[in-house]
């Protein structure tokens, strides 16, 4: 197998898409928005991508295997259409993020996407109820479009910058003079965040004029908000249980 293989699935008819990356990250927050919009628009698999730098592994279902790669979509929407990039690992490596990253963007070239939009989190450290989206971008345009659906731009956040993947995509894609932005909604970085990716799925979907239906995810939310409800309460501490709740009642 060659360091980056591509192994083209079908041939799809598209009209200008919009790249839209969702790989794993801080809360599954790019992979979560990134699968659902795949699930909810009926996305068409059209390109898996293969590397020497992915985990040396298969995954397992009802007992078929597929080796470890990343997997790119053909979504139509009501508004514009999207060329969803999702899979269940990063690169391992320097090289390899960047090895991947040039070829995701050559996808996107070759399907004719004039943007592109990589999703993701950014982490608050802490639980919150409000869910804002934070943003990056390599144009001007591209930044105020964005400020106008909400998205914050804050100064040099996030700390540290943006690493993976992600980050990648604006700093090559730049470089290639791709219009390219990154969204990433607040998440407290301990747990899968099903609300964050919501709050990320609304701005795109505001930004691009598609619609796509929270009903799984906000599920999702509830069952996520139990958890947290019973970790809070652990580290509250629960009162011991009385003699008359360890009654044992015949």
């Amino acid at each position: 197998m060659d360091e980056f293989d591509i192994e083209v699935v079908a041939e799809p008819n598209l009209s200008e898409p919009a790249f839209v990356e969702g790989l794993p990250g801080v809360g599954h927050v790019g992979k979560l928005a990134a699968e659902h919009l795949v699930e909810e628009r009926d996305g068409q698999l059209v390109r898996r991508v293969h590397s020497t730098h992915l985990p040396p592994q298969v995954s397992v279902e009802d007992g078929l295997t597929q080796l470890a790669g990343a997997e790119l979509h053909a979504v139509e929407t009501d508004g514009q259409d999207l060329l969803v990039l999702t899979g269940d690992h990063q690169a391992q490596d320097t090289v390899g993020h960047y090895g991947l990253a040039e070829a995701f963007l050559d996808l996107a070239e070759e399907f004719g996407a004039e943007r592109v939009f990589a999703l993701g989190g950014v982490p608050t450290g802490e639980l919150i109820e409000t869910y804002d989206v934070i943003g990056a971008a390599t144009t001007e345009a591209g930044k105020e479009e964005l400020a106008a659906v909400g998205v914050e731009f804050r100064g040099d956040e996030p700390a540290g910058g943006i690493v993976g993947v992600s980050g990648l995509l604006l700093g090559l894609g730049e470089r290639r003079g791709v219009d390219a932005a990154c969204l990433m909604g607040e998440t407290s970085g301990y747990l899968v965040d099903p609300k964050s990716a919501q709050a990320v799925l609304e701005v795109l979907q505001d930004t691009l004029g598609f619609e796509v239906d929270f009903g799984s995810l906000e599920e999702r939310a509830d069952e996520m908000e139990e958890v947290v409800r019973k970790i809070q309460e652990m580290e509250q501490g629960t009162p011991a249980p009385s003699d008359e709740d360890l009654r044992y009642i015949g």
